[in-house]
C-alpha cells in the first residue's frame, strides 16, 4: 500500500472535516504561479487540526511542507511526493490588551496592518502590502521600509514534532531573514503576539499609503513573482549590483530580471522552476565576477 493512501485512510479515520486534496497543482497556490502537483494537501481549519494532523503525518513518516500564503516559495516543475500543510485559513485574529493583537498563522500581514490601524495602534504601517501571512512573516522576520516583526512581536507560538511551545521575542532568534523557524523548519508557527502603541488613525492610514503608493511605483507587482528573490548583501542592495551588471530585462525562457526592479525575477508567463532556478544562478555568477558580492536567494526553493 502506497503511503497516500494509507494516509488517506487514516484522515478519514481521525480528521473526516480536513480539507483533503489530491494531487493539487502548486502553481495554484503560489504568487510565482509556479510548480507541479502535491501528492496531498492539507488545509486545516483550526489549531487543533493542524495538531492532530501533524501527529499522523508524524507516525507515517511522510514528508510534509508548510505553506503560508506562498508568496516567497518557488516549487518545483515535477511537484512534490509530500504532504502540503497550507496554513491560509488559520485566519482568526484579535485584540488581546491595551496595545496587543494575537493573530493565527494565515492572517495576511496587510489584513494585520489595516486591523492595527482600525483599533488605532501603530506600529504595522510597513507591514501593509507585504504579500505574505503572519506565518510566513515570523519564520523570515518580514519587513520593509525599515520595519520588521521583530520591532513588535512579543512571542509566537508554534507547533514542533514533540508538541505546542510558546517561544518569547529572544528565543524565535529574529534577525535579518532568519529564525528559529528558519533553523528548524519542520516546526509550523500557530500564531504570534504583537504590541504596539496607541496612534492617529488619519496619520496611520496615510503612511500605510505612502509606503503602498511606493509599492505600486517601484515594483513589478503586475507580474507573478516571489517578491525579492535576492537577500540584501551586508553593505549593498541586490537590485543595485544586478542593475549595475546590465542584467536588467536578462530572461531565461519565461523567467526575467524585471526592469522595473532589478531584485526581482518575475514569471513573464509560462515560466518553470527550471527557468527561474536558471536565472538565478546567472545572475549570481555575473554578480559574484563583476562585482565580488555573493547573493544569497531569498526565495525559499522547495526541492
Amino acid at each position: 500500500m502506497s503511503w497516500e493512501t494509507a494516509l488517506d485512510e487514516k484522515i478519514r479515520t481521525y480528521l473526516p472535516e480536513l480539507v483533503w486534496l489530491t494531487d493539487e497543482p502548486l502553481a495554484k497556490h503560489c504568487s510565482f504561479r509556479i510548480g507541479g502537483p502535491a501528492k496531498r494537501m492539507a488545509v486545516p481549519v483550526t489549531t487543533e487540526q493542524t495538531v492532530i494532523l501533524s501527529g499522523l503525518l508524524l507516525e507515517a513518516g511522510v514528508r510534509s511542507i508548510t505553506l503560508g500564503n506562498g508568496t516567497n516559495i518557488l516549487f518545483p516543475d515535477e511537484g512534490l511526493d509530500a504532504v502540503v500543510v497550507a496554513t491560509g485559513e488559520l485566519s482568526h485574529i484579535k485584540r488581546t490588551g491595551e496595545t496587543e493583537i494575537s493573530a493565527e498563522a494565515g492572517v495576511s500581514l496587510s489584513r494585520l496592518a489595516t486591523f492595527a490601524w482600525k483599533d488605532g495602534l501603530s506600529g504595522l504601517e510597513f507591514a501593509h502590502g507585504i504579500p505574505g501571512s503572519v506565518g510566513g512573516g515570523v519564520v523570515m522576520n518580514a519587513g520593509a521600509y525599515g520595519g520588521a516583526l521583530s520591532d513588535v512581536i512579543t512571542e509566537a507560538v508554534g507547533l514542533w514534532n514533540d508538541g505546542v511551545r510558546t517561544l518569547k521575542t529572544e528565543a524565535l532568534k529574529l534577525s535579518y531573514r532568519h529564525s528559529i523557524f528558519t533553523e528548524q523548519p519542520e516546526a509550523i508557527v500557530l500564531r504570534a503576539v504583537f504590541r504596539l502603541e496607541h496612534g492617529d488613525g488619519d496619520a496611520i492610514r496615510a503612511r500605510m499609503d505612502e509606503l503602498m503608493e511606493k509599492r505600486k511605483t517601484s515594483q513589478p507587482l503586475e507580474y507573478p513573482s516571489a517578491g525579492s528573490t535576492f537577500k540584501r548583501p551586508e553593505g549593498h542592495f541586490a537590485g543595485a549590483l544586478i542593475e549595475q551588471c546590465g542584467l536588467k530585462g536578462t530572461r531565461v525562457g519565461g523567467a526575467e530580471v524585471s526592469v522595473k526592479h532589478a531584485g526581482f525575477i518575475i514569471n513573464t508567463g509560462g515560466a518553470t522552476c527550471a527557468d527561474v532556478l536558471g536565472l538565478i544562478e546567472l545572475v549570481q555568477n555575473r554578480v559574484l565576477k563583476e562585482t565580488g558580492v555573493t547573493l544569497e536567494p531569498e526565495v525559499r526553493i522547495v526541492k
